[in-house]
């Protein structure tokens, strides 16, 4: 059979058939979808990634604080965030992090530099070890630097006991910290005095309060005439002989015009009349001995002068108990409050044992663990909040009655606990609640368990009933078209 070239007048007039007008309008329709996906999608992907994606994780990982929130949108500086990253291995969290960051203001900018393609690029900011996602923050002249291992933070206290340890992710305080940091020009100075053979803050401690934006200074009170104007604080850290009797003047005279201290002491024999005398004004004096729990609970196993004090209602303390945490105090003294204070001035016990708890007069030389005659009854104040309304303000001290609390190693038992009382207080102090108090969020896997019988069961709802159903369906909606 020969093919008949179709005529014009046939092509023409096949441009006319119903068939093709359906088919035209059909492309026309797809197209005009295929426009309005487009344009969705370049207006979602202009939207702030709060906008777009949901934190569904029950840490709210991907969730920023109000905290931040307030801050970062409130930048008038610029302010830079150099991702330290090699292109190809750029960490997912830490980029969702930027991501948000950088959506809150359009003063804060993020940067990749690749330390391969810019190997000296960090070297103006930092002389740190520099590893792989990483964050330099920068801003006119100030700077920090963020590690990869401050931002994934690894917990080792369950280690020793379970062979477990735990990783928490802790960019947004970093962050939002050194943010502070670089636009805050006026941070709190907390002068450590020094002089009476005082402990050394320790070196996690001090670094955890200058993360927090306070700037630690030391303060020798013997070559001076005062506490400096500029003090927001005074730490007196586990000293080991008493201050002077100008130093108590100077000190009294700083707290009666609204000074702030932070008095951390330990058990010793030697007389501290001075320093006694102080807190005397403020209605508050050391119970001789050290205190034992008789109460199971509520100390370390078998180690009754490990003391676990229940956390008393305070702005300090209140994010502890809170978060469900412990606070661990070995080898600590009471504090006896006075029945008498004048008007005006309250104390607050923020930490206390039950009244089953004893204190040993015989300190380090006790022969024994037991309750003994003459031994003082519990309960006891392990730490104070103190408050007093002056002309000039409003005097803050508290006082804790262990250093020991704040070694690494106990500290770790209470995962990080005790330090965050620490931080804590100096911040009620320096009057910062609302500062950067931002907890990491843990980053373990929680599953999903569906017993045996109920995946056989929804693998055939989905698998085999869903399917078979819109089959059916279909062919019904065919069916009766056909029949019309």
């Amino acid at each position: 059979m020969k093919w008949k070239k179709p005529s014009a007048a046939a092509i023409k007039g096949s441009f006319r058939t119903r068939s093709f007008r359906a088919g035209g309008y059909s492309l026309a329709a797809a197209a005009v979808v295929v426009a309005i996906a487009v344009a969705i999608n370049l207006v979602v992907g202009a939207l702030p990634a709060d906008w777009t994606k949901i934190d569904l994780t029950s840490t709210g990982l991907y969730s920023l604080s109000s905290q931040t929130q307030q801050m970062v949108s409130a930048l008038e500086d610029e302010v830079t965030v150099y991702w330290i990253v090699q292109s190809g291995t750029e960490d997912d969290t830490i980029g969702e992090l930027l991501e948000r960051y950088q959506d809150l203001s359009k003063n804060l900018k993020v940067e990749r530099k690749d330390p391969v393609v810019y190997p000296s690029f960090a070297q103006q900011y930092t002389s740190e070890t520099l590893y792989n996602n990483s964050l330099i923050v920068a801003c006119g002249d100030r700077s920090r630097y963020i590690s990869y291992y401050d931002i994934y933070v690894t917990d080792y206290s369950s280690y020793y006991t379970t062979g477990t340890t735990s990783t928490q992710f802790d960019g947004e305080s970093q962050l939002t910290s050194a943010v502070d940091y670089m636009t805050n020009e006026d941070l709190p100075v907390v002068y450590t005095l020094t002089g009476h053979g005082e402990s050394e803050l320790p070196a996690s401690l001090a670094g955890d309060a200058e993360a927090e934006n306070l700037l630690l200074e030391d303060l020798s009170l013997l070559t001076e005439e005062a506490v400096p104007e500029d003090a927001d604080a005074l730490i007196i850290y586990a000293p080991q002989s008493d201050i002077s009797g100008d130093e108590k003047d100077m000190i009294l005279t700083y707290l009666q015009s609204g000074g702030k201290m932070l008095l951390v002491t330990d058990y010793t024999e030697t007389e501290m009349p001075n320093l006694a005398e102080v807190m005397a004004y403020y209605g508050t004096a050391l119970t001789d001995g050290i205190v034992l729990e008789g109460d199971s609970s509520r100390h370390m196993r078998g180690s009754n002068y490990y003391l676990l004090p229940s956390i008393g209602s305070h702005d300090i303390t209140t994010p502890l108990s809170e978060g469900g945490y412990y606070v661990f105090m070995p080898v600590a003294q009471g504090i006896d409050i006075s029945e008498d204070l004048r008007d005006g001035l309250s104390v607050t016990s923020l930490l206390t044992t039950t009244a089953s708890s004893y204190s040993k007069l015989d300190g380090y030389n006790l022969t024994t663990y037991d309750k003994e005659d003459g031994d003082i009854d519990g309960p006891f104040a392990l730490g104070v909040a103190i408050s007093e309304e002056v002309e000039d303000g409003s005097t803050g001290i508290v006082w804790l009655t262990t250093s020991h609390m704040f070694d690494d190693e106990t500290d770790m038992l209470v995962s990080g606990a005790n330090s965050d009382l620490f931080l804590n207080a100096l911040e009620w102090m320096c009057q910062r609640e609302s500062a950067i108090s931002i907890r990491a969020k843990d980053l373990s896997t929680e599953y999903l368990t569906v017993p045996s019988a109920d995946a056989s069961t929804w693998s055939l709802i989905l698998v085999v009933t869903l399917p078979l159903a819109f089959l059916i369906a279909g062919a019904y909606v065919t069916i009766v078209r056909r029949k019309r």
